[in-house]
């Protein structure tokens, strides 16, 4: 049956209603926005709380204009969006040691710092972030150091956050709080709160190629062992790639393997000593590791090492080289190590310098890597391009040492120069001008291994608790040893109990666009009004302007009789 007028009219109002209704849910839908974010790295040192001892994020954004602003008291309920470049260092210094209410903070970086950026110095002068470089530095050793009693995330810049951003600043210029009668943005970030990391884990993998056989048994001959140090510590563990500390020295470990490996293949060049690559874990907390290691090390084998170099930040765009050492540079051994290096530093174009730092037994502070071998009585060095051994947790490949700021020219120069002076030092050919690994030949440094290693580490989380032994850093690691040496050992240690890690490393952080209370009644006084004016369009049209009327007339009153 064919519907009447009224009930036609009815229906397309309803329609149209329907339609008013899935437009407005639309531009709701369409004000969101999705963040990468990383959290602020949680943990434990000796039982006492470092970090960002929260995850979850459920309030409204605010910028630094409104933290400077008379209504700064209490910003419990407020996140605050600050831009890394444009940060006031002593600001947030004063947020978080004197414990300012908070309810969260989101810190922006430069794309340059992000680990997928794979654009890097070469050719381009890289001063214009050396500002924002040294500025994260700082914020990060502040970060790390402190307790934080609320979410702490990082992010990235990019054309959604800074737009939002933007208004959230002309908004907070008046000075009004964002709330749910204001409106605003709203930042969330559904976390569970992060969970022990329980027993983690120290993984080292040492590669074993041996020298000339002497009485049929290489064991007899003397060691030396390159080491490096492939873990990492940072504010955000899950952007701690640390491309230079100490992503460089396991590229130059691993292209020095892979030179010796071409010359030990055959027996007529197979030197009179044997060598040993450890790509050593636990570095950031006292090289950890690297003193396990040693420890579980066959004591033949410890007695037969000659010698250990140590490579650490090596990458970057710089031409002074340090070799810091334990004993004084007039011990025979450090003197002939020197000088072995310093006859080619020269021809490659790198000024070499010595230093010295005495330890200390009774102090557990560890801050160079050949420190463990040296309390061992081993003959070791370590050579950097830093002039100074790191503070704790500092320069252990953090925020901002990224791919950016590595040149590989620069690292293929130290590679050619230490498998040099070790090709010199192991064939006996100290102080005589001879090229073995000359360029343009089998024997070359090549820049496109170093250039694709580099890569890989400086896209990879490297941070010891969050890396288990099945992972594909390990096993990449453990194959590229296996085809350049003949014998690799994978070594599974934990970590010692002075420190403790929590999880809940990266999340989505999603940005709405929130209408004020005052927007929500507006819009239920419009629907109200619109459906009181259709249902009174309806009643009119199907029974009459009087049936309308009894609907708002009194009832009549009707007494009831009683016998």
């Amino acid at each position: 049956m064919a519907k009447s007028k009224p009930e036609l009219v009815g229906s397309v109002c309803s329609v149209v209603a329907l339609l008013v209704f899935l437009a407005v849910c639309v531009d709701l839908c369409d004000a969101v926005a999705v963040l990468d974010v990383y959290r602020l790295v949680q943990y434990d040192l000796a039982g006492v709380p470092f970090g960002s001892r929260f995850a979850s994020l459920n309030h409204h954004a605010g910028s630094a204009a409104l933290a400077s602003s008379a209504v700064a008291a209490d910003l419990s309920r407020t996140v605050l969006i600050l831009p890394v470049r444009d940060l006031n260092l002593t600001f947030i210094t004063e947020y978080i040691e004197q414990k300012k209410p908070l309810g969260g903070l989101l810190l922006l970086l430069p794309h340059v710092f992000n680990p997928q950026n794979m654009d890097t110095q070469d050719g381009a002068d890289p001063s214009a972030d050396i500002a924002a470089r040294d500025m994260l530095t700082r914020l990060e050793q502040l970060l790390i150091h402190s307790t934080v009693a609320y979410p702490v995330y990082f992010g990235f810049e990019d054309e959604n956050i800074n737009t939002a951003l933007s208004e959230i600043m002309k908004a907070d210029a008046s000075g009004q709080l964002a709330t749910a009668m204001t409106g605003g943005y709203k930042l969330v970030a559904a976390v569970p709160e992060a969970k022990k990391i329980v027993s983690p884990a120290i993984i080292n993998i040492q590669g074993w190629l041996p020298g000339t056989k002497s009485d049929g048994d290489s064991n007899q001959l003397p060691t030396i062992a390159v080491v490096a140090s492939y873990d990492t510590f940072g504010a955000a563990p899950a952007l701690s790639v640390g491309s230079d500390s100490n992503g460089s020295g396991v590229v130059a470990l691993l292209e020095i393997a892979r030179l010796f490996s071409v010359l030990y293949s055959s027996s007529k060049t197979r030197g009179r000593y044997n060598l040993l690559f450890v790509l050593t874990s636990g570095g950031p907390y006292n090289y950890n590791g690297t003193h396990k290691w040693l420890h579980s090390l066959d004591q033949r084998l410890r007695e037969s090492i000659d010698h250990v170099l140590c490579l650490n930040s090596i990458g970057a765009l710089e031409n002074k080289l340090w070799m810091h050492v334990s004993k004084p540079p007039e011990n025979a051994y450090i003197k002939r190590i020197f000088e072995g290096l310093s006859s080619i530093s020269e021809e490659v174009g790198i000024e070499l310098g010595v230093k010295q730092k005495k330890i200390n037994i009774s102090n557990p502070r560890v801050a160079w890597e050949h420190e463990q071998f040296s309390r061992l009585r081993i003959t070791a060095a370590t050579l950097s391009q830093l002039s100074e051994a790191p503070d704790f947790l500092h320069r252990t490949g953090g925020l901002s040492d990224t791919r950016y700021f590595v040149d590989e020219a620069s690292l293929s120069r130290v590679v050619k120069l230490v498998a040099e002076s070790l090709a010199r030092y192991i064939y006996g050919l100290e102080g005589k001008q001879v090229d073995i690994f000359t360029d343009n030949t089998g024997l070359s440094v090549n820049p496109f291994y170093i250039h694709s290693w580099l890569q890989f580490l400086s896209t990879t989380l490297r941070m010891a608790p969050f890396i288990s032994k099945n992972d594909h850093l390990i096993l990449a690691l453990k194959k590229e040893l296996e085809d350049h040496t003949a014998e690799v050992n994978v070594q599974h240690e934990v970590l010692d109990g002075l420190f403790t890690f929590y999880g809940s490393t990266s999340s989505k952080l999603h940005v709405y666009q929130v209408a004020s209370v005052t927007f929500d009644l507006l819009l239920l006084l419009v629907v109200g009004s619109y459906l009181i004016t259709l249902f009174t369009f309806l009643v009119i049209t199907t029974r009459g302007v009087d049936d309308l009327i009894s609907f708002f007339r009194r009832p009549t009153s009707h007494k009831v009789k009683t016998t």
